[in-house]
């Protein structure tokens, strides 16, 4: 191969009359080109590419037309050449490119929401590789023309980087050569039973959530986390995440609040701006190789959910501001994303929400889904804010939906439009790519409603502009130039001991102290802990998949073992450690209840013992489905028990059993709760949004010292979540202690007791 390559710069060399300014080199799956004071590109030796030079610089053949086209040339701006690829994109491969896959997993699983074969058979089956391209890749890349893709689940990262090369050398062959934009969503999270080593590489570095790195109250450290996690989005060939959500938490019972930034619009502002600049900004401060397009959502906020009720199911199809509060919702976009410090400017995508945001179009009086709605996208986003950047759906908006309960399509406020109306409906509103659909026949069937309606010459000029857009998001982070990845490399560089560590010190930082009676905490090592089990209740999720119930140990034993002896018994013991989760107080909908003869709408509880919402709204603020006969969503007088009552029991019953002997509670967060059920019985109470148990170890022995602050109020009682507005943030009577702390925004303690500095005086 390398003689290959040395022949044809020889050519090179007799043909231009001067010598090249570029060298070549061999890579395997992929040719290296490195131009002198220009960029690198990397192409496939079998893809047909072939290098043009002009004045010495090499530039990649795509189209395979023997002439240095516009849309080739990396000297231009990603609008010059976005421009004049869209000119010459087909319909059909405009309509491709307005696709984003559903979620693909590496390699497909056998069955279910992420199931795929190889030549027609099971993965396990099919003696495919891992790292292949499965049959429904294949079909949408080509017949398609689809060039995003979702990606889940991966093996490990080479085998990222190995399906990355497969599938962009897959594309090169093809057409005009547009590469594949692979997206993900946030995968960060850490593995609570895993130990912390820094030297361990092979996995992504572990961070906690994102409502746990605004548990800092730091933006820096969100920037951290975007500059690391997008070279490892990079190494594994991510070059757009569909983060960061920035909806406000204003509403406390939604299940996506462990999602958020918190309650306060100030702090999610400053937080959404850095995780952006973070991701987007590569080395230089602009755009390039390092970059990560950032798809912020949920425009306009996807909190403000009617009793907590989520929009992925159409018995939360409504969000509602009471508090006629959408601009708090919108701050973290406006204020945030969409005013950068990096020369990036803006977040390069918004994703809407599944919601109907009820009553706030008051132009054309619709109430359907944010992703319909003319006046939210082109009115408000394009028009009163300037927002040029790709809107794309969330995923599943244009499919069918059958029942309110369901996990199926998502078509809000336009259920009884077709398919194809929902994608025209959608275009028309100003949106640019269809979340979830590997099909371009909808998107075809949608231009030619508007080519009969207003003319080819319209839909023409409406399919290109978002063809730019979209076109615009690949040229800037480099795939155009070379998409390929060096396999050594992803390896070494993708949970390397230097991202492992920073990601572990914010662990750290983001647990909250909340009580320390009679300062317990920290506790010496070496003594004797008991730690009863956990019983966790049968449950079905979100794809129907049901989980049988089964009692587990809350932490990784052999680990707390290097920091103190476990007991099996409380007599035993010189201090209990009792790991439990937030309440799980239900989806706020219960077929049983619509067999009975109501509604099927129940309360969503945040305490774990039984619930009546005495003080529920007699009348719900929005309600009406064509998949309903009623109107009314009230759950008033109705009762809901948490589906991990025991947890709350498990606290009290260790006190009990444990007598003077210091109880401490740590407790996995992913909403607000109410303390008062066992609070009493807790001498020391840790919070977290997501870390491993190591890093609570550390804390709890004083290896390390706490430092978080609630980015969220907890509340008194379920009387104040029912009377608080589900579009205002800091509108619950926080609840008080038996030390009198209140559990209030931005409130948290260190060893010397609450923490009163500079953080709390800027937020609070």
């Amino acid at each position: 191969m390398r003689i290959t390559l040395s022949i044809w710069s020889i050519i090179i060399l007799i043909f231009t009359g001067c010598g090249p300014k570029y060298s070549l080199e061999d890579k395997g799956s992929f040719t290296l080109v490195k131009n002198e004071n220009g960029v690198d590109l990397g192409y496939s030796p079998l893809s047909g590419v072939t290098i043009l030079t002009q004045n010495g610089l090499a530039f990649k053949d795509l189209n395979k037309n023997g002439s240095l086209d516009a849309y080739e040339d990396w000297r231009l701006s990603a609008d010059q050449r976005a421009g004049d690829l869209a000119g010459r994109m087909s319909v059909e491969e405009i309509a491709g490119l307005m696709l984003y896959s559903a979620h693909q997993a590496i390699p497909a699983v056998s069955g279910g929401y992420f199931g795929g074969t190889y030549e027609g058979k099971p993965f396990e089956e099919s003696g495919a590789s891992p790292s292949d391209l499965n049959d429904a890749q294949l079909k949408f890349l080509t017949e398609d023309h689809l060039r995003h893709v979702l990606i889940t689940s991966v093996r490990s990262p080479g085998i990222a980087a190995e399906w990355n090369n497969k599938a962009q050398a897959y594309v090169e062959k093809m057409g005009l050569g547009i590469p594949v934009n692979t997206s993900s969503d946030p995968r960060h999270g850490a593995d609570s039973y895993a130990e912390f080593n820094a030297g361990a590489g092979g996995d992504i570095s572990k961070w906690p959530g994102t409502l746990g790195i605004a548990a800092s109250f730091d933006p820096g450290l969100m920037k951290k986390f975007g500059e690391i996690a997008s070279k490892e989005y990079r190494a594994l060939g991510i070059a757009t995440a569909l983060s960061p959500q920035i909806d406000l938490g204003t509403e406390p019972r939604w299940s996506r609040f462990d999602g958020t930034m918190g309650e306060d619009p100030d702090l999610a502002t400053d937080l959404a701006r850095a995780y952006v600049d973070g991701f987007q900004s590569s080395d230089n401060g602009g755009w390039g190789f390092q970059s990560v397009n950032a798809m912020v959502k949920h425009w306009p906020g996807g909190g403000p959910e009617e009793g907590g009720r989520d929009g992925h199911f159409g018995y939360g199809a409504y969000a509602v501001y009471p508090g006629g509060n959408l601009k708090d919702q919108m701050k973290p976009f406006v204020e945030g994303v969409f005013k950068l410090e990096g020369e990036t400017g803006m977040a390069s995508a918004v994703m809407p929400y599944y919601t109907i945001s009820y009553g706030q179009d008051t132009k054309y009086k619709e109430n359907v889904g944010n992703g319909f709605s003319k006046y939210l996208i082109t009115d408000v986003l394009r028009g009163e804010y300037g927002y040029d950047g790709v809107i794309c759906t969330d995923w599943g908006i244009t499919r069918d939906a059958s029942s309110v309960d369901l996990f199926e399509g998502k078509p809000w406020g336009v259920e009884e439009l077709t398919v194809a109306e929902r994608h025209y409906k959608v275009i028309l509103a100003g949106v640019d790519q269809f979340g979830g659909n590997n099909d371009k026949g909808p998107v075809l069937e949608a231009y030619a409603m508007g080519v009969s309606e207003y003319g080819e010459e319209f839909m023409r000029k409406r399919f290109e502009e978002s063809a730019v857009r979209l076109l615009k998001n690949i040229f800037r982070v480099g795939l155009f130039e070379n998409p390929y990845l060096e396999v050594d490399a992803t390896e070494k560089l993708v949970g390397n001991p230097e991202f492992m560590k920073e990601g572990y010190q914010a662990q750290l930082r983001s647990v909250v102290l909340l009580k320390n009676h009679k300062k317990v905490l920290p506790i010496k090592k070496k003594q004797r802990v008991y730690i009863p089990r956990r019983y966790i209740a049968p449950s079905t999720n979100w794809f129907g998949v049901q989980q049988p119930e089964r009692t587990v140990d809350p932490f990784n034993l052999e680990l707390v073992g290097n920091y103190f002896e476990v007991v099996d018994t409380p007599e035993k013991a010189d201090f209990a450690l009792v790991g439990i989760e937030s309440p799980k107080g239900g989806v706020g909908y219960d077929r049983s209840d619509l067999a009975n003869g109501g509604n099927g709408y129940v309360p969503i509880s945040l305490q774990y013992g039984p619930y009546t919402a005495l003080e529920a709204r007699t009348e719900s603020l929005a309600g009406g489905s064509p998949l309903e006969d009623f109107a009314d969503r009230s759950y008033k007088d109705k009762e809901f028990t948490s589906y991990n009552i025991s947890d709350m029991v498990m606290v009290n019953k260790t006190k009990e059993e444990m007598g003077d002997k210091p109880v401490i509670v740590v407790i996995n967060v992913s909403n607000p709760l109410v303390f008062s059920e066992f609070e009493k019985s807790a001498d020391g109470i840790l919070v977290h949004m997501g870390v491993q148990d190591q890093a609570l170890m550390d804390l709890i022995s004083g290896v390390a010292e706490p430092s978080g602050l609630l980015p969220f109020q907890m509340p008194a009682d379920m009387a104040t979540v029912e009377r608080q507005f589900e579009d205002v943030p800091r509108d619950m009577e926080p609840y008080t202690d038996h030390d009198g702390n209140q559990y209030d925004f931005a409130f948290g303690l260190n060893w010397q007791g609450i923490i009163a500095d500079d953080r709390v005086a800027k937020y609070k």
